[in-house]
């Protein structure tokens, strides 16, 4: 029986009232049944029964397989939720802060004029990307061809950097931009 129920309480009725008889069935053999008139029940304590908290807290078996966090990046970069280099990496273990630091003074700038602690140059993406990713591991034509596809406009192979052919890791559209090296905010 639900307590509001049992009150008569949330449902327009006026409170019950409480006799000892009505009570009896469910006070147990011996139980006295002195109580006051129109009073609340009796608490009644299964002594037999285990207390929950003598028990141990039965601990979680670790995930086989470790992913990343990003939940505090993706409050206001939702658009890398699906982002495909960002959401493989995550299901590596990889996660924003593995390689843009834990950014905290990033996050906390609601008017966002504060880089993240990390960010890359062209430049500095090759590099960053080997500390994990030690070799290309596709053949060079497919290399070409994805850069075709994908970054036709640049003809200096120099110039082509992982994130022109993995994933889509840059915002289509920014309202604030920082020099990558200088790390200073863009007017």
């Amino acid at each position: 029986m639900a307590i509001g129920v049992a009150l008569g309480m949330g449902s327009g009725q006026a409170p019950l009232s409480w006799s000892p008889a009505a009570l009896s069935p469910h006070l147990g053999e011996g139980s006295s049944t002195n109580l006051p008139a129109g009073g609340p029940p009796p608490l009644v304590v299964d002594k037999e029964a285990p207390l929950l908290l003598d028990e141990p807290v039965a601990k979680s078996k670790p995930s086989a397989k470790k992913t990343a966090d990003n939940s505090p990046c993706f409050v206001c970069h939702i658009n890398y939720q699906d982002e495909e280099l960002a959401h493989s990496h995550v299901q590596a273990g990889t996660g924003c802060v593995d390689c843009h630091g834990a950014s905290f003074a990033h996050r906390n700038d609601e008017d966002n004029t504060t880089p993240p602690d990390v960010i890359y140059p062209a430049a500095k993406i090759k590099g960053a990307c080997q500390r994990c990713h030690r070799q290309h591991d596709v053949p060079a034509d497919k290399v070409i061809d994805a850069w075709q596809k994908r970054c036709h406009q640049k003809t200096d192979p120099e110039s082509i950097v992982c994130t022109d052919c993995h994933g889509h890791h840059r915002l289509a559209i920014r309202t604030v931009r920082w020099n990558k090296i200088t790390r200073e905010l863009i007017k």
